[in-house]
């Protein structure tokens, strides 16, 4: 069957097949945060995006992928986002943790590895860049893998969703930083085939949302 990226709180993940990576998404808790599993198909290596809730659902996922956990990355401080986080490490022990640098001493668990613009996490095969987005919180961070057969896939966290950017509670300096980072080092970097996998929600592209930028600029959310 074909990846849809419809999953519901509970249910069983979606997966998406690509030459070199495995995508696989669930979603989990009372708000329906997607959690995400990277899986490199020729050595096993293993990432997963946001340990956020019901730990036991995300053990399951992560043995759907083979049982491994090599990296855990968490987009950002936010409760939701984290609140299994403490339970996976201790059951997966995983060899790299990873927040945004800004973000890090917030976690339950303090990263062993603090992310910046730029930095790069290699998984098996595959490498994953990283794209610092400040202002749903200082120390957001996106991760970004580019299919040497295909488009680039980009996982925001909280930063981007279809429809906008993320929650800065009506904080016009925080909706500038966001939007701009979100621009200079999304939309000018990325093509209109980008396929973005939010923290929350279905999926979309880049090219669905970028016709958008100037009405999201004006409305100031």
């Amino acid at each position: 069957m074909s990846y849809t990226g419809d999953v519901v709180s509970g249910g069983p993940s979606d997966r998406r097949d690509l030459p070199q990576l495995t995508i696989r998404k669930a979603s989990v808790g009372t708000m329906a945060n997607n959690v995400y599993l990277l899986t490199c198909v020729h050595t096993g290596a293993q990432l997963l995006i946001d340990a956020a809730d019901d730990p036991v659902r995300v053990m399951t996922l992560l043995r759907e992928g083979g049982g491994r956990l090599d990296i855990i990355v968490t987009t950002h401080r936010h409760w939701d986002h984290h609140r299994a986080l403490a339970q996976v490490v201790a059951s997966a022990n995983p060899a790299v943790t990873a927040a945004g640098a800004a973000d890090a001493d917030a976690l339950p668990v303090i990263p062993t590895r603090r992310l910046a613009q730029g930095d790069t996490l290699e998984l098996g095969d595959i490498t994953v860049d990283v794209i610092h987005l400040r202002g749903h919180t200082p120390g957001s961070v996106a991760l970004a893998y580019d299919d040497p057969q295909g488009h680039t896939h980009l996982w925001t966290g909280d930063s981007l969703f279809p429809g906008g950017v993320g929650n800065v509670e009506k904080d016009p300096e925080r909706f500038a930083s966001l939007l701009g980072d979100v621009q200079t080092r999304i939309f000018d970097v990325y093509d209109d085939d980008t396929w973005v996998y939010p923290g929350h929600g279905a999926d979309t592209t880049l090219g669905a949302e970028r016709p958008h930028l100037q009405e999201w600029r004006q409305r100031g959310w």
